[in-house]
């Protein structure tokens, strides 16, 4: 018996590195996930080890609009990233501002939530309860005020007609940071409003 060799063609295929604002904001969304999961285990550790109230079950309500605003808005921001590749201007910003009045909408939300908190006697040296949700609650809420204050000045440049399709790699790095923003919010939301209940 004797092998028969098939000769392949070979196809030289350049490789190409990897833009490098998405491995950029790739290593700040693995890292910022490493302190986000401390403040969830810190969280979940606590959990009814508070010796005063008030307790979650007695001050808490899911913010289930909020959510649905915020976790919509990944999908504008999407729509906002693939207009700009497709060189639809107007369509982009569109989109780009949809998503920032549902992030802002969002934060507000929080806000006159956490006022109802403190209302109701809740700060963050009540208790252990409090420490850890404002910790928690706290620290998403400042990357969705980091997140926003980007895409107010992506929209502003865009409005003044500074933002086209050749920019389209860098809102998609930013595309990437919400994207981030609102899946921690899906962990955050299940842990302090259904788990932590």
């Amino acid at each position: 018996m004797s092998a028969i060799t098939i000769p392949f063609p070979e196809t030289a295929r350049p490789w190409k590195l990897p833009y490098r604002g998405s491995v950029a904001m790739a290593g700040l969304i693995i890292a910022e996930s490493a302190i986000f999961t401390i403040f969830v285990v810190a969280y979940l550790f606590y959990i009814g080890k508070s010796l005063s109230g008030p307790t979650p079950a007695q001050v808490l309500k899911p913010p289930i609009f909020l959510s649905i605003c915020l976790l919509s808005s990944s999908l504008t921001i999407h729509l906002a990233a693939k207009s700009l590749e497709r060189d639809r201007r107007g369509a982009f910003l569109s989109w780009w501002s949809l998503t920032f009045i549902l992030g802002a909408i969002f934060l507000g939300g929080t806000g006159l939530e956490w006022s109802r908190l403190i209302n109701h006697g809740l700060t963050i040296s009540t208790n252990l309860f409090g420490t850890t949700y404002y910790s928690l609650v706290g620290l998403h809420a400042f990357h969705v005020t980091a997140g926003l204050l980007m895409l107010a000045i992506v929209l502003v440049f865009g409005i003044a007609g500074h933002v086209r399709r050749q920019q389209s790699a860098r809102v998609g790095v930013l595309s990437m940071y919400w994207h981030f923003v609102d899946a921690v919010w899906v962990v955050v939301f299940t842990v302090v409003y259904i788990i932590g209940r």
